[in-house]
């Protein structure tokens, strides 16, 4: 099930609950809706409101700083890629087989990373990507420097060559969910609960419901960001793929 209509799902059930909560009024005996029994419950869902905003407040927060770490992840990766690029020009001819291997290497990055039109989904654990930065190791290796500042080149090149070998793991540890499904249905139960008891204490009318109606959809639209920003690379608000394009686009010597 994609985002929106997980958000969507989310929206209806937490709207049935207050219209539930409207109609359970009529069914409870006269004797329970006393001023004591409402006051007892409007302190218990008090105390339910305040979790589920913490609640609420700390999931989008773990969200957004998941997001915003893959982003600056994303930004790295590129910057090292288009340095070794750099390095590898200044080393000379010699250095064009690497090259060759290094361009193809950030190619299929962006098209595991991004894959446009389709429904596959971005995957950066390629084993085909992963040998061809090894590859690319090799190659820098296998480089027979003349003179001290190409030696210089060499070592610098390997150096950047491990970094990003490093930081690919580290994104692929990162394309992982950080919000734990669970904590969210416990949370929309919570929401559910607390709309019921509105829907107890108000009166049934047409601004009653329109306002269940907006309420219900802005906790959806809470939901569909959550889930949006916890899968960095897919979906509405995927990471751009400026970054590496632009380190691809001066690849070409």
């Amino acid at each position: 099930m994609n985002t929106i209509m997980t958000s969507l799902l989310v929206a209806a059930c937490i709207f049935a609950s207050g219209l539930a909560g409207l109609y359970l009024n009529r069914l409870l005996p006269q004797q329970h809706p006393t001023k004591e029994t409402l006051d007892v419950v409007k302190l218990g869902i008090g105390m339910l409101s305040v979790l589920a905003s913490l609640v609420l407040g700390l999931l989008i927060a773990t969200a957004k700083s998941s997001y915003d770490s893959t982003d600056r992840a994303i930004r790295s990766y590129a910057a090292e890629l288009a340095l070794l690029n750099e390095t590898l020009r200044d080393y000379g001819g010699d250095a064009l087989v690497p090259h060759n291997l290094l361009r193809s290497y950030t190619e299929r990055l962006l098209q595991d990373g991004w894959p446009g039109s389709g429904n596959r989904a971005a995957m950066l654990e390629d084993e085909e990507a992963r040998l061809l930065l090894e590859h690319v190791r090799e190659a820098i290796r296998a480089l027979k420097p003349i003179d001290d500042g190409q030696r210089s080149l060499q070592i610098q090149a390997t150096d950047i060559n491990v970094n990003l070998l490093r930081q690919r793991w580290l994104l692929i540890e990162q394309q992982g969910p950080s919000v734990r499904r669970v904590v969210v249905v416990i949370l929309v139960s919570w929401i559910m609960v607390i709309f019921a008891s509105f829907g107890m204490n108000a009166p049934r009318n047409g601004t009653v419901l329109v306002a269940f109606l907006i309420c219900s959809l802005a906790i959806g639209g809470a939901i569909f960001l959550i889930l949006e920003m916890d899968r960095p690379l897919d979906g509405v608000m995927q990471i751009s793929s400026w970054p590496m394009q632009n380190a691809l686009a001066h690849m070409s010597w």
